[in-house]
């Protein structure tokens, strides 16, 4: 594991927010084209379900000539979106963190890293709480984000949640 030696611990440079702000942007847009690679299959199946529906002028039409298998396709193919986009961003952000570069494509991009309060690098699970603990930083109306330009190690609550820092390379 690498440890910084309390020498190190002193010349720590927290990455404050707008690096972290920067690195969040660049990973959105390459998941975002992850995304848009995954619906447009299912966006071409989900037409091709929808123009079969073309029958249903009332809600009890749905009842007949298979209209609900097809309205549960449809429903199906956007649940499964919903879920690989929560289990892609997981994984996306989870290994890359605990990594041994400890840092996704936009932290590497602009130079920061995720480490524990030891300077170490973190654990799987560690990185799976700490993306899992950015709901509360989302749910906080983004509060939870903006807390790294004021806290002493420029912590986002989701990091002090995880016990992490986020240092420049």
């Amino acid at each position: 594991m690498e440890t910084l030696r309390a020498s190190e611990q002193e010349d720590i440079q927290y990455a404050g927010f707008w690096l972290r702000f920067a690195a969040y942007i660049i990973d959105k847009l390459i998941l975002g084209v992850m995304g848009f690679i995954l619906a447009v299959p299912a966006i071409i199946i989900i037409v091709t379900f929808a123009l079969g529906l073309d029958n249903v002028s009332e809600p009890v039409d749905l009842l007949a000539d298979g209209n609900l298998l097809k309205v549960g396709v449809i429903v199906g193919i956007i649940m499964l979106l919903a879920l690989f986009s929560i289990v892609i961003g997981w994984l996306y952000y989870a290994l890359f963190e605990s990594s041994k570069h400890g840092a996704t494509l936009g932290k590497l991009a602009v130079g920061i890293k995720v480490t524990n309060c030891m300077g170490e690098r973190i654990s799987f699970g560690q990185a799976t709480g700490r993306y899992f603990a950015k709901i509360i930083s989302d749910l906080t109306v983004y509060i939870g984000y903006i807390m790294a330009g004021f806290t002493e190690k420029k912590q986002a609550l989701h990091d002090m949640l995880a016990n992490c820092i986020v240092i420049k390379r």
